[in-house]
């Protein structure tokens, strides 16, 4: 199993919903949260920054505003990633800065806490199309 981690824009969270449920996937986490990509940092100022360069240190706080965004947890049986991924993919593909981050990082096991229930068992009820 994995956990499916997704950065979206929050005028895309209804979308992503459907385009999820109807991948087969009931059950997300969704908070909201800040950020900015690289796009929004001017990298020369980056790199002086992580040379120790006072100036750019100063000026790179100042750069880039924190945007606010969706983050989605998604522990989906390995089975389910890919078609979990490319769902969210497909409803917020723009083409444009901005469009969000998705990370796929090992889950070593999920526990149902009402039913004690473990592994893919504890997932989802529904069956996986």
């Amino acid at each position: 199993m994995k956990e499916i981690i997704a950065i979206v824009r929050m005028n895309k969270m209804n979308e992503t919903k459907q385009a999820l449920t109807e991948a087969g996937v009931s059950s997300i986490t969704a908070r909201e949260c800040l950020g900015r990509g690289k796009g929004l940092v001017d990298l020369h100022l980056l790199e002086g920054a992580e040379k120790g360069y006072e100036e750019a240190i100063h000026q790179l706080g100042q750069s880039g505003r924190l945007i606010p965004k969706r983050i989605l947890l998604i522990v989906a049986p390995d089975k389910m990633v890919d078609k979990t991924v490319k769902a969210i993919i497909r409803v917020n593909k723009t083409g444009r800065s901005g469009d969000g981050m998705i990370f796929v990082a090992p889950c070593q096991d999920a526990i149902r806490v009402r039913t004690y229930e473990s592994g893919d068992a504890a997932l989802d009820d529904v069956t996986y199309r």
